[in-house]
């Protein structure tokens, strides 16, 4: 079980009570398909994702990329039992759909890189942290099921 400071916890809480889940979402996943383009392999039926332009208007991304955020809502309401809160999402992404699973730390990277972005100044080194720390254990929460 992961232990939370309670700046940790009001850290991440902050954190997804100001981001525009609309700009933050399909700005990570489009950055995750653009920086890391063998990640596209999974989303053939999304159409067109042949370069930048059309992987940042193409509204399948997008949605996915909310998708992807308000799958994170649930870890951040479920902070002391993110592994159980992910358990179906673990089966879905390796049985399933066979994702890779070092594609969840691209994501999480990207998805640090627009958060950043968006809090500016506000993104210090201890946000960082506990930012970091979250999507580490989401990480490791939908890593389970591959072991």
């Amino acid at each position: 079980m992961v232990k939370w400071t309670d700046f940790e916890r009001a850290t991440i809480q902050d954190i997804f009570s100001k981001i525009d889940y609309e700009v933050v979402g399909p700005a990570a996943f489009s950055r995750c398909l653009i920086v890391y383009p063998w990640t596209q392999r999974y989303f053939g039926g999304f159409g067109n994702l042949y370069n930048a332009a059309a992987i940042t208007s193409n509204p399948k991304v997008a949605a996915h990329g909310k998708v992807v955020i308000v799958g994170l809502e649930k870890a951040v309401k479920n902070m002391d039992d993110i592994k159980t809160t992910y358990k179906d999402l673990s089966v879905l992404h390796s049985e399933k759909l066979q994702v890779d699973p070092d594609n969840f730390n691209l994501l999480a990277d990207c998805l640090t890189v627009v958060v950043a972005g968006q809090m500016g100044a506000a993104f210090t080194p201890e946000v960082h942290a506990a930012f970091q720390k979250f999507l580490a254990v989401v990480v490791a929460s939908l890593r389970k099921q591959y072991y």
